[in-house]
């Protein structure tokens, strides 16, 4: 038997139930994070009148100098000195003058790809989609889902 309370809970809960079912069922939006992040390369090298290269990764690069000594490849231990910014300007990391010293294999998808564009000697500037940088993890004071920006100058290759 129900008694008026339990009667007038049903009817509350029998007017959320569409509520519920409208809310629950709508679609989270998605970023389509690739296209997104060649928006944002394409529109800073329009911006800064850059001259720019695709490698079909999403990875761009600027080519300042190639240099003429050594070409490292993944497994190289390279000394770089560099300046990684966000688009806005934000700088989260730099070298000093003489650089930094690590195994192209320790580092992100888009320096391995990146770097061994470089020989000895060369300078220029990786423009890095967020799925070959740190992908939708922050880092360091690195937004999730963030291109990042490198200029950089290959002092040695080992």
């Amino acid at each position: 038997m129900f008694t008026k309370a339990k009667i007038y809970s049903v009817k509350k809960i029998a007017f959320l139930i569409p509520f519920l079912i409208l809310f629950s069922c709508k679609k989270k939006s998605t970023v389509d994070q690739p296209a997104e992040d060649a928006k944002i390369i394409t529109q800073y090298i329009s911006d800064h009148n850059l001259t720019a290269t695709a490698t079909g990764s999403g990875l761009y690069y600027v080519m300042t100098s190639q240099g003429n000594g050594a070409q490292p490849t993944i497994n190289s231990n390279v000394t770089v000195k560099y300046k990684g910014y966000l688009t806005n300007g934000t700088v989260f990391d730099q070298t000093t003058n003489v650089g930094s010293t690590f195994s192209l294999n320790d580092v992100i998808k888009g320096w391995q790809e990146g770097m061994p564009l470089f020989k000895k000697g060369g300078k220029g500037m990786l423009l890095i989609p967020s799925a070959l940088g740190y992908g939708s993890q922050a880092q360091n004071g690195i937004p999730a889902n963030s291109v990042i920006i490198f200029d950089v100058e290959l002092l040695d290759v080992k």
